[in-house]
């Protein structure tokens, strides 16, 4: 599209007539019909060289890449989207981006998406159904492959929303009970009887659950396995004393850390963790208020991220397999992708946690106040 020039002293009828002109210096674009020139080949050659290389002979192939290195051409991303109504991009939407498990997770889906060519689009719902709705919205209009979806809540209608529209998604650190979605997912009720059954047979007697809304099903499962540890040791339900707060991160754990140093009750022999930027919180509020890990109070985190071994006092906690979580959510999502619906085998995967003991939790059948 032209429009008059009104950039020049004397203009009207005199000014120039501009044609999309560039700023000076500005590199011409390079478009599939002057690569073709420059290699001597078709401009069909050349997009299915971009495209469908496998159809094009080895020394032709070579000659058009080394044109378009020559040339500078960069494909329009935009017009392959429009053609082929999708991008070659997913979708990651995770929890919480300052969590350092989902940075381990997002590398492991990077990684398999590298190696199939898309790019990955990293968006956080900050625990918020609302900011999920949306960012999923967003994702879609940017015409995505797929999502990967760490939901905050249980009820699936945001992914379904996604599916309507025709596109795939598979749930990461979340079960499904779907058979026609794919899901990966760590086992937290058993992850949670593993916590909660150690710091027992370590001589807790008294237990506190520090959580984030139970509206997350990550927090929800735990508690269950915790619960399940307690019935297994003969302790009264009441036993775990629950504190839940409103985000799942260190500053939040220091708070539940306060509250449990000012409810008037004797502090529990041990903190069982949802996560262990909360387990962090709570170890360095207690050792500012001058009670001892794990001498006085045992602390169990989840997750094992790598922080948790670095900690004043090394964090005992458990350990999922975060990269490969999200290596095998990729290859399912893309194969999914690839299908086109036909025939694709859903899969729901199931991984079983591991714990790993260290420092903050005292050494098995020690008593409360007394190490080896």
């Amino acid at each position: 599209m032209s429009t008059e020039g009104t950039g020049r002293p004397g203009g009207g009828s005199g000014a120039a007539r501009s044609t999309g002109a560039r700023p000076a210096g500005a590199r011409p674009t390079v478009g599939i019909k002057q690569v073709a020139a420059h290699a001597g080949v078709s401009p069909g050659t050349v997009s299915n060289v971009l495209n469908r290389p496998e159809r094009v002979a080895e020394a032709t192939r070579a000659r058009v890449e080394q044109a378009i290195v020559e040339l500078g051409f960069v494909r329009n991303g935009s017009a392959s989207t429009l053609r082929a109504g999708h991008s070659s991009t997913i979708g990651l939407m995770v929890l919480d981006l300052a969590n350092p498990f989902f940075t381990d997770l997002a590398r492991g889906v990077e990684d398999v998406a590298s190696e199939r060519g898309y790019a990955v689009i990293l968006a956080s719902s900050a625990e918020s159904d609302e900011r999920e709705r949306r960012n999923l919205r967003v994702l879609a209009e940017q015409r995505v492959r797929g999502v990967l979806l760490t939901p905050v809540g249980d009820d699936g209608a945001n992914a379904d929303t996604l599916r309507d529209r025709g596109v795939p998604v598979v749930l990461l650190d979340h079960p499904t009970p779907r058979a026609n979605q794919c899901s990966v997912a760590v086992d937290d009720v058993a992850g949670g009887e593993l916590a909660a059954g150690r710091l027992l047979d370590d001589g807790a007697r008294t237990l506190a659950y520090v959580a984030g809304p139970s509206v997350l099903r990550q927090c929800a499962d735990r508690r269950k396995g915790a619960l399940r540890a307690l019935k297994a040791a003969g302790l009264a339900r009441d036993t775990l004393r629950e504190v839940t707060v409103p985000a799942m991160n260190a500053r939040s754990g220091q708070e539940a850390a306060r509250r449990l140093l000012a409810d008037g009750r004797p502090l529990p022999d041990a903190v069982f963790c949802a996560n262990d930027l909360l387990a962090l919180g709570v170890q360095r509020e207690l050792l500012q208020a001058g009670v001892k890990v794990p001498t006085d109070v045992a602390i169990m985190g989840y997750d094992d991220i790598e922080f948790s071994a670095a900690a004043a006092v090394p964090l005992s906690s458990v350990r999922q397999p975060t990269y490969q979580l999200g290596r095998i959510a990729t290859e399912l999502l893309l194969e999914e992708c690839d299908d086109e619906g036909a025939g694709h085998a859903h899969q729901q995967v199931m991984f079983q946690p591991e714990l790993v003991v260290r420092e903050s939790s005292r050494p098995a059948g020690a008593p409360k106040g007394e190490r080896e």
